[in-house]
């Protein structure tokens, strides 16, 4: 039997609001069967992530996230991918993890701001310079085309790089003031303790959180969680596992009703800001159902 080895080479086919069609298509199915597991050593982390969801089949991604790689010059997020076929449970591609991890995390974020962020949106700040940062540029370039890009980062080295790659993308000193000019602040650290600040926030803003995916880790403090309409995309993959979400829920800031909503809620239309003044904040989890939701879509647009 021949597996199809989907690569990098497929990326120019791929297309960011036809993937945000395709997660949200992939909530209109029934709810995705999910289950993690999470090894650590220290900083490290291994990431086991499974989804089956009804007629898109089955998909098994491992992670290994080794923070530490930076200084090798090495990626700090490794792993694979498997695909299996929804029929008969063969196994049906093997998916790219760096091209896989990157979509699905970008366009996930991107598939929430096309619902909560403003559509005015004119200004876009990324906290972080990172690879994640460089595919949220990419993403949210192809939903706001005209909107004014900065980039802040802990080493203003790294963010100079960064802004380097794409034309008229700003670099900011101060963190506070950038994000005061935002409409959408979205953020992709490694941080452990917050670096946005609720105090910082005005209304009308959108924030977007995805690098917390530890017990431990938060990038937005209480204040920001209590002053937003708080979103996610699955409950069952942030709430009890996230620590932007597990640590002020433990501490009373917020309680669960103060999750609004996560995208198996879009057919009832909660997923939505209200209105132009409110803060809405959004946690990427990024589960395994998006993964497969997203590996279903490139296969499909690589002609599988």
């Amino acid at each position: 039997m021949s597996v199809p080895l989907i690569g990098p080479e497929v990326e120019a086919r791929l297309d960011w609001l036809g993937l945000c069609d395709a997660i949200e298509a992939g909530h209109a199915r029934p709810r995705a069967e999910i289950a993690d597991s999470f090894l650590y050593r220290g900083g490290d982390t291994l990431l086991s992530r499974a989804a089956w969801i009804d007629g898109l089949g089955q998909l098994v991604k491992t992670a290994t996230i080794f923070p530490g790689n930076a200084g090798l010059g090495k990626p700090a997020v490794n792993g694979s991918a498997a695909l299996y076929s929804d029929t008969d449970g063969t196994l049906a591609a093997i998916v790219d993890f760096h091209l896989l991890t990157k979509w699905k995390t970008a366009g996930d974020s991107l598939c929430a701001a096309r619902m909560l962020a403003r559509p005015d949106s004119a200004a876009i700040l990324i906290v972080g310079a990172g690879t994640v940062a460089a595919s949220l540029r990419e993403a949210y370039g192809a939903l706001f085309p005209d909107a004014r890009f900065t980039v802040w980062n802990r080493s203003r080295a790294g963010a100079e790089r960064l802004a380097a790659r794409y034309p008229g993308m700003g670099v900011a000193n101060d963190l506070a003031a950038a994000v005061g000019e935002a409409d959408i602040i979205t953020c992709a650290t490694m941080a452990t303790d917050p670096v946005l600040k609720g105090a910082w926030l005005r209304p009308g803003q959108h924030v977007d959180l995805i690098g917390a995916y530890r017990p431990d880790m938060r990038e937005a403090d209480d204040e920001a969680l209590r002053r937003a309409r708080i979103f996610v995309d699955s409950r069952a993959t942030t709430i009890g596992h996230i620590g932007e979400l597990k640590i002020p829920l433990a501490h009373g800031v917020i309680s669960q009703r103060d999750v609004v909503a996560d995208y198996y809620d879009l057919a009832t239309g909660a997923f939505a800001r209200r209105s132009d003044d409110e803060i809405t904040l959004f946690k990427n989890g990024g589960g395994a159902h998006l993964d497969l939701m997203t590996a279903r879509y490139v296969l499909d647009r690589a002609g599988g």
